[in-house]
This record gives C-alpha cells, structure tokens and sequence, in this order.
C-alpha cells in the first residue's frame, strides 16, 4: 500500500514535530533545570573540579545543545531518506 503525497508529507511533518518536540523537552530539561532548578542538588557534586550545577547552567547546557543539534541533523537525514525528500 503506497502513500498518497499528501499523506506523506503529513506523516513526515508529524515525525518532524515529535522530534523537535522531544529535543525541545531534552534541552529544556538540561539548560533550565539543570542549570536553575536544581541546581543545589547537583553542587553536592563534583565535575572536573566545579559543582555540577555550576557546569550544567555554564557549559553543560551549551554542549548539550550541540549534541542535539547534532541529534537533529541526523535523525532528519534518516527521515529525509525514509519519505524520499533527500538531497544527493
């Protein structure tokens, strides 16, 4: 059974948004509370010399960005290909 355009593209749009919703909801976990709200829990432990909440809302949120920008890129691509859209 083969999809009509319109159907795909609305299953691909649908895939799309589950995805960047999922990435949303891991970045804000980790910038926002990581970094802020619990951020005097995590000081009771140590990262490379700093309280972890420090590193969190300093440089872990910005590393965990690019990791899910690098997670996005990927994740599209194989999507790309699934629904035929990628480019040569």
């Amino acid at each position: 059974m083969s999809l009509s355009k319109e159907d795909a593209a609305r299953a691909y749009w649908k895939e799309n948004l589950r995805l960047m919703i999922t990435l949303l909801v891991i970045w804000f976990v980790v910038s926002f509370c990581a970094g802020i709200l619990f951020v005097d829990a995590l000081n009771q432990i140590q990262f490379f010399g700093f309280p972890l909440g420090f590193w969190f809302a300093q440089q872990g949120a910005i590393y965990g960005f690019l990791v899910l920008i690098l997670i996005y890129v990927l994740k599209m691509n194989k999507l790309d290909r699934k629904y035929d859209l990628h480019e040569e």
